[in-house]
């Protein structure tokens, strides 16, 4: 029997005059899934993680959540829907508190979004959300410094911990590991790896570093000139003689690499 997919597109497309950077794109992404998206630059990837988010309203086609037709929606309804998105560049309050930076995201989607001059200590949902998202990246010990004093990569955990503390259905994660040294990735990899253990999120990662991809992905979509080139299981995609040609190339080595070592 076939499961309807939680999140999907049908013939999506997003066009910049004649540049064609979204093209026909049919897209399922399965309930409790990490489904990695890759392509070159400029293949669409994150034109695409626009109109899923809601940053971009599309020139034509359908999106769907849940079975619901969410096309065009505004980013704070598609969050309130269940769908959260990082970015690629780091955008936090500098003098925000990490605890702060939780709280606030979790507060931003119930019922007390806007009292903000209401004591914080009275939002004990909130602030409990807040603590276990930290928790799941490791930033308890640093809670009630600001962000700014977080280092690079300890920022992107707490960019990680606002998306969690708003309990979205789906994370779409957009080159979560830009910036981060070779020595920071395996960390922030077990991290992305612990939360789609636990069964409840929806993860869908753009990501241009193949062992990250390999080593988190169930499922892969290839894009390229703003279509799909292909989809499929790392193995699968791996072999696939067109993704080879049109995005690997010289660089399939390393993709190969990549696949033996996840194994």
């Amino acid at each position: 029997m076939n499961v309807a997919p939680l999140l999907a597109t049908r013939n999506l497309s997003r066009h910049f005059g004649g540049l064609r950077a979204v093209d026909g794109v049919d897209l399922h992404i399965h309930a409790g899934t990490l489904h990695a998206i890759i392509g070159p630059n400029g293949a669409g990837k994150t034109t695409l993680l626009n109109m899923l988010s809601g940053a971009l309203k599309p020139t034509g086609g359908r999106i769907l959540f849940q079975g619901q037709d969410i096309t065009g929606q505004p980013p704070h309804r598609i969050a309130h829907l269940g769908i959260s998105r990082s970015f690629q560049i780091t955008n936090l309050f500098p003098t925000l508190s990490v605890l702060e930076h939780a709280r606030l995201a979790a507060q931003a989607l119930g019922s007390d979004n806007l009292r903000l001059w209401r004591d914080f200590r009275k939002f004990d949902t909130y602030l409990k959300r807040a603590w276990e998202a930290l928790g799941h990246v490791g930033l308890e010990g640093q809670a009630h410094i600001p962000a700014s004093m977080l280092p690079h990569g300890d920022q992107r955990r707490l960019e990680l911990a606002t998306l969690l503390a708003q309990d979205p259905a789906v994370m779409l994660l957009d080159e979560p590991t830009a910036g981060l040294s070779a020595e920071q990735v395996p960390a922030f990899v077990d991290i992305i790896r612990a939360i789609a253990e636990e069964g409840d999120k929806t993860i869908v990662l753009v990501e241009h570093n193949m062992g990250v991809v390999m080593t988190l992905a169930q499922r892969i979509t290839v894009m390229h000139q703003g279509r799909i080139l292909a989809e499929g299981p790392p193995r699968e995609i791996a072999a696939n003689e067109a993704v080879q040609q049109a995005y690997l190339g010289q660089l399939y080595g390393d993709f190969a690499d990549a696949l033996g070592e996840a194994s």
